[in-house]
């Protein structure tokens, strides 16, 4: 009994199209942070707290650590932020880091990749590459198997 119509060949191109929208969203990030880098402001900050996020009895991996950063803008407004996976190492609280910022929204666009902190650029490229690579697989098998 098939579930789908069209059996293996609809499912290898639904999933192939689903992992293929993750693949896009990390690209996205991944360019947002870029641009960031490149053409954004930059301050100096620091690390303001380091928790440990409970993400339910459900989850593979429930705890996850969350850096929370803290800067100043140029007018004095204090802005924090979270940023994704800072370093293989993480960061101590206190530490100082720099800020790369987009200057109309720096609460919602902000991060601390750059020398020292590569984490938030490598893993949504990480990400996006390993995705994208699987997404094409499963794109060409459900072709192939149409076709063939």
């Amino acid at each position: 009994m098939d579930v789908l119509p069209g059996g293996t060949a609809t499912f290898l191109l639904l999933f192939g199209l689903f992992l293929g929208a993750f693949a896009v969203r990390s690209g996205l990030r991944l360019l947002r942070v870029l641009r960031l880098v490149r053409r954004g402001e930059h301050a100096e900050g620091r690390c303001s707290q380091r928790r440990v996020v409970d993400r339910g009895s459900g989850a593979e991996n429930r705890y996850r650590t969350e850096y929370v950063f803290a800067f100043r803008t140029p007018d004095g407004r204090e802005v924090e932020f979270t940023d994704h996976a800072p370093g293989p190492f993480g960061f101590e609280v206190g530490a100082p880091v720099r800020i790369s910022y987009d200057p109309a929204t720096p609460d919602r666009r902000a991060t601390v990749a750059g020398p020292g902190a590569w984490g938030p650029v490598l893993m949504p490229a990480v990400f996006a590459g390993v995705l994208g690579l699987f997404s094409l697989g499963l794109l060409a098998a459900a072709f192939a198997t149409t076709t063939g």
